[in-house]
């Protein structure tokens, strides 16, 4: 299987907490008004490369854990699936996903959902320029969430992610 690709971002600081590596995929179809990325939802605009040598290439990383944002990775579900359970199976990584979609409407899609059970924290909804807010943490538009991903499939109802950034005690 393969992902088209637009750029690897080696350890970024933008895309989460702590030092990550993001995977910027092509193809979106929100076309978000005001979107930072507007190249990126062409997905021809992207290079094809398959999941395992993506995988690799953020395996080898001991530092860094996971980001993939976009373009939307949702719109390539089933690649985004492969990559995330093989980085799953081979390190204790978090994954962390941006996506124009909802968490609601991601569930209810087979192929997003499978997605979602590897994923730790969902950046959820469509970038709103009229809401734009630069002192929200990792999320551009005040109506996006941060979601707990394995406590929200696990309770069934979202729970926002409650970032710390001091996780150790002090």
């Amino acid at each position: 299987m393969q992902i088209y690709v637009l750029n690897i971002v080696e350890s970024t600081t933008v895309d989460g907490p702590g030092l990550r590596n993001s995977v910027y995929c092509a193809g979106c179809v929100n076309k978000c008004p005001g979107c930072h990325n507007p190249q990126s939802w062409d997905i021809n605009r992207g290079t094809p490369m398959p999941v395992e040598e993506i995988a690799e290439r953020l395996l080898s990383d001991d530092m860094c854990n996971i980001t993939f944002s976009g373009g939307d990775p949702m719109y390539q579900a089933k690649g985004f699936a492969e990559l995330a359970k093989i980085i799953k199976e081979r390190s204790n990584k978090t994954i962390w996903c941006y996506s124009g979609y909802t968490f609601e409407e991601i569930i209810v899609d087979p192929d997003k959902k499978e997605l979602l059970q590897y994923i730790d924290v969902l950046v959820d909804g469509r970038y709103v320029e009229a809401l734009r807010n630069t002192d929200l943490l990792f999320r551009g538009s005040s109506n996006q969430r941060l979601i707990d991903v394995p406590k929200s499939l696990a309770e069934g109802v979202v729970v926002e992610y409650k970032y710390n950034p001091f996780p150790f005690d002090i």
